[in-house]
């Protein structure tokens, strides 16, 4: 799996791996399990990191299907707007950089 700028900048650990999921999907619901899977962690991972995700409600529960619980990422939370944020410009960033890097190239 190829890490994306926000691993990158903010380190590559559990906790930021699966924010970069979120934030990257925000506008689906997952359960721990995919949550997990589709960040490229373990549930043992996953499940060290999650208080800290709901103490500062970077995630909540969206709805139940039967025992399960699904959570989306809370973007009403003013930090996590902040890191959504974060993720654009670090890819804006990297695409002015990149159209530099080519114009660079088209030019000699």
């Amino acid at each position: 799996m190829e890490k994306s700028l926000f691993v990158n900048f903010l380190g590559d650990t559990p906790l930021v791996r699966v924010m970069d999921f979120l934030i990257g999907n925000s506008i689906f619901d997952y359960t721990k399990t995919d949550i997990a899977e589709n960040s490229g962690v373990s549930r043992a991972s996953l499940y060290v990191v999650w208080p800290q995700l709901e103490q500062y409600e970077i995630v909540k529960a969206s709805r139940k299907i039967g025992n399960t619980t699904l959570y989306r990422l809370n973007k009403e939370n003013p930090v996590v707007q902040k890191l959504i944020e974060l993720d654009l410009k670090l890819s804006r960033e990297y695409a002015d950089m990149e159209g530099k890097a080519v114009a660079r190239v088209a030019a000699h």
